[in-house]
């Protein structure tokens, strides 16, 4: 039997695993592990990591302790329960103002924002269907829409349109076939902020073209100097968007696979009818201790000012070492302009500065070359703790400066 001719041409057909391409996050390993070898004595900063450093707060861990001993929670928890539907729209009353979205009709838990991005078109797209997406950016959506056949748009992401995508520059035919439009704010790489202003011409976009929104909200409460900002808040956003929100960043829940989609009862209706027939639901122990805290403020706020006090110090760090840096308005990334070299060395873009970094000092971000050539600086390093944070960013700041880059 020949495997290799079944492959879907969705994943490479008869080419697949044939290549030699290398996904840049593999790159990234591979180099991590030769500056370790190389200089097994010397420290890697790691500033490439893209989840939170700390544990879930104690309340929500205290409570699944409690859940996983229930009789009550054994079984499929099937399309969600309603405690959890509850505590979601408490959540989104509590930090967001959005207080008509209804439980039952408006909410849906997922797996975590992966899989619920998956799923989404699989509700709504077919072969030839557009699907706008923003680059640089979180790609599942848009690999899924392609598996189905649908054209994938790309609308860059620059600085000088503070990171948003410019609607005017879709052209009518695309926006006619377009069906879905996945954005995401607080927005990772680049750490631009949601927008009353933005959000509101999304809306009037999609009502005008008759597409459905996709607000990836994974860093909802990750927000620095403002309020946090749903879709759902502005007018007539539940009519024409959905919006995912994930426990994963929130609230250090990395690992435990819970988040939830709300929004437009037929794109929630459709979204559930489709998950029924792929999962049967997270373990209900995780989602009953979640409710524990979701809506607690404080809990939040706490992840974020830890985040914010790290963000503040990197800036200045990079800042120091010659970085056009500054405080982004959401998430734990810092997104700066690559070094164009080191010393008599050029860079031909992002990448090759990030493996500069890592091989010779030690020092690893995440490269984007989509929009610009640009370096990403996670805030959710390890360390020994707040005490030890002033260590490594003072030891950051002494390689950057010893690499001497040229920005």
């Amino acid at each position: 039997m020949d495997i290799q001719t079944l492959f879907a041409e969705r994943i490479g057909g008869a080419a697949f695993g044939t290549t030699n391409a290398i996904y840049k996050f593999e790159k990234i390993k591979r180099a991590k592990a030769d500056a370790r070898s190389r200089k097994p004595g010397i420290e890697l900063l790691d500033f490439g990591v893209g989840e939170p450093d700390q544990m879930a707060p104690m309340a929500i861990r205290q409570a699944l302790k409690r859940a996983v001993d229930d009789p009550a929670n054994r079984g499929y928890a099937d399309n969600g329960i309603d405690a959890f539907k509850q505590a979601a729209a408490d959540y989104m009353r509590t930090f967001f103002g959005v207080a008509d979205l209804d439980p039952q009709t408006e909410i849906n838990h997922s797996i975590g924002s992966k899989p619920a991005l998956a799923i989404m078109p699989l509700c709504f797209v077919n072969p030839g269907d557009v699907v706008l997406t923003t680059v640089p950016g979180y790609p599942v959506m848009a690999t899924h829409a392609a598996y189905l056949g649908g054209q994938v748009v790309k609308l860059p992401l620059l600085p000088q349109n503070q990171f948003y995508p410019d609607l005017s520059s879709i052209d009518a035919d695309t926006a006619r076939r377009a069906k879905l439009f996945y954005v995401n704010y607080p927005n990772n790489p680049t750490g631009a902020p949601p927008s009353e202003a933005f959000f509101d011409a999304l809306i009037a976009f999609a009502k005008r073209h008759n597409i459905l929104i996709v607000q990836d909200a994974a860093y909802a409460t990750l927000v620095f100097g403002r309020s946090g900002l749903s879709i759902m808040s502005r007018p007539g956003g539940k009519d024409v968007a959905v919006e995912l929100h994930s426990m994963s960043k929130s609230y250090n829940m990395t690992g435990w696979r819970l988040g939830f989609v709300c929004g437009s009862a037929r794109a929630v209706k459709a979204y559930a009818e489709v998950k029924d027939n792929i999962d049967s639901g997270q373990f209900k122990a995780i989602q009953v201790a979640a409710c524990a805290g979701i809506a607690d403020r404080a809990l939040a706020d706490s992840i974020r000012a830890h985040y914010e006090q790290r963000m503040r110090r990197l800036v200045e760090t990079l800042r120091a070492a010659g970085a056009n840096a500054s405080m982004p308005g959401g998430t734990f990334y810092l997104y700066v302009a690559a070094p164009r070299g080191a010393g008599d060395r050029t860079f031909a873009n992002a990448e090759e500065a990030s493996q500069f970094l890592i091989r010779e000092q030690l020092v690893s971000t995440v490269p984007w070359d989509d929009a610009g050539a640009f370096l990403r600086f996670s805030a959710t390093f390890e360390s020994a703790g707040d005490q030890d944070d002033e260590r490594v960013f003072t030891e950051l700041g002494r390689r950057l400066q010893a690499a001497k880059l040229r920005w």
